[in-house]
């Protein structure tokens, strides 16, 4: 199957030529069909599907036909990152169509979306908070919007925007086309998906499941090596676009600095920049300027690098979704990738859980003579702790054997010992 059997307008056609789109995606092949007749649709499916593709062409063939200059179609994202995504890519399809698009999220001055929305846009591409500013002082209509969509609904209810969606309702047309695309699907945001759209289509692509195009394995090292081990494995490893995620703003921001001294081409994007800032590196990084970005969950969703080759879990995710997420952003578009992650001693149960949901475990590596920081399994008797502690503040005694038992049950739970690299 090839994009002509869609028979898009040929101004859409050229720019699909473009843009080297040749075979759709199984989300676009099983959603666009009914976007095209109009239906209302839930897809669910995995990050790095061409879910974008999916929603967009649909939209400009129906704003082919119809008024021009008025705001016709709303796209609602959760970061500024995936919105400018998103506006880039319809920029690319909406090739000569003539159909114009433009931004409006948090961080910039609202003057300069205004300006753009006043020479005439028929998408916006939006995030909720910013949107809801121009609402209310009524810099923005939505009284003729025909297509609505919500991308990444799961994160909007993560970050705490359904609110925001719920306010933003009330200011669209009830008769019009919606669409819901997520890559997991939590009760709140189906409930919120029912409420929206009417009598939909519902297309699922092994939505909670990674691309089967990734690799995945784990280093076990202690916290205080984790840098020294990033650092090696980048020097002895082949890893041409490599993303790595931490836990905090903090960590991302030193650890960027600390590969740039030591010669690396690494740059940051977490919380803490401002959005000129949060920019310059997404486009550093896109065009190859930065072959590392180190960033927080913040970016998991809004990045659309072509050929990241590494993800690379600095700080294990909390969640399965967030794992999901995060090792999406490589193996897309049938290219192969690779999911490192980095294991201390506390986080043997969330790996677990990874492994049950993969249903494989994690390939255990080791780096030559690389001093990870392991010591020997935990010793089945420690020094009493309460060792000059008056006698009235001391913990209540354990006895040595439910120690011993205790250190057992942990070892069966997941063995973090260094042999397992061999295996």
């Amino acid at each position: 199957m090839n994009f002509s059997q869609f028979n898009f307008h040929q101004s859409i056609d050229e720019a699909l030529q473009k843009c080297n789109f040749t075979k759709p995606t199984p989300i676009q092949q099983q959603a666009i069909p009914h976007l095209l007749m109009g239906k209302d649709l839930l897809g669910l499916a995995q990050t790095g599907t061409g879910k974008t593709a999916a929603f967009v062409l649909p939209t400009l063939q129906h704003l082919l036909d119809g008024p021009r200059k008025k705001i016709r179609a709303l796209i609602l994202a959760p970061t500024r990152e995936l919105a400018e995504q998103i506006h880039d890519n319809v920029k690319q399809m909406a090739g000569n169509t003539k159909l114009h698009s433009c931004t409006v999220f948090g961080g910039v001055s609202k003057y300069g979306q205004l300006k753009n929305i006043e020479r005439g846009v028929e998408i916006i591409v939006a995030c909720p908070g910013r949107l809801l500013d121009h609402i209310n002082s009524r810099s923005i209509d939505l009284s003729d919007i025909e297509v609505l969509i919500l991308d990444e609904a799961d994160q909007m209810f993560d970050k705490g925007f359904l609110p925001d969606i719920r306010r933003i309702l009330k200011h669209v047309p009830q008769k019009r086309q919606t669409m819901v695309f997520s890559a997991t699907m939590p009760g709140e945001i189906r409930h919120l998906a029912e409420d929206m759209l009417s009598d939909p289509v519902r297309v699922q692509i092994d939505h909670e499941k990674p691309a089967e195009t990734i690799s995945h394995s784990l280093f076990q090292v202690t916290q205080s090596r984790k840098t020294a081990l990033l650092q090696t494995i980048l020097q002895q490893k082949e890893m041409p676009t490599t993303l790595v995620f931490t836990r905090t703003k903090y960590k991302a921001k030193n650890l960027a600095r600390h590969l740039q001294k030591a010669g690396f081409r690494a740059t940051s994007l977490q919380g803490n920049l401002s959005q000129n800032q949060r920019k310059v590196a997404m486009e550093g990084f896109r065009t190859g300027k930065f072959n590392i970005l180190v960033a927080t969950d913040i970016a998991a969703r809004g990045i659309d690098v072509s050929g990241i080759s590494h993800v690379v879990n600095f700080d294990v995710p909390d969640t399965v979704e967030a794992y999901t997420h995060r090792t999406g952003r490589t193996g897309r578009a049938e290219r192969t990738g690779k999911a490192f992650t980095f294991v201390t001693s506390g986080d043997g149960r969330i790996i677990q859980v990874v492994e049950r949901f993969l249903g494989q475990k994690l390939h255990r590596e080791d780096i030559g003579d690389f001093d990870y920081g392991v010591d020997a399994p935990i010793p089945t008797a420690r020094p009493r702790r309460n060792a000059g502690v008056p006698k009235g503040s001391r913990r209540p005694h354990v006895p040595a054997h439910k120690r011993k038992n205790k250190t057992r049950q942990r070892a069966a739970a997941f063995d973090f010992g260094l042999s397992a690299a061999s295996k």
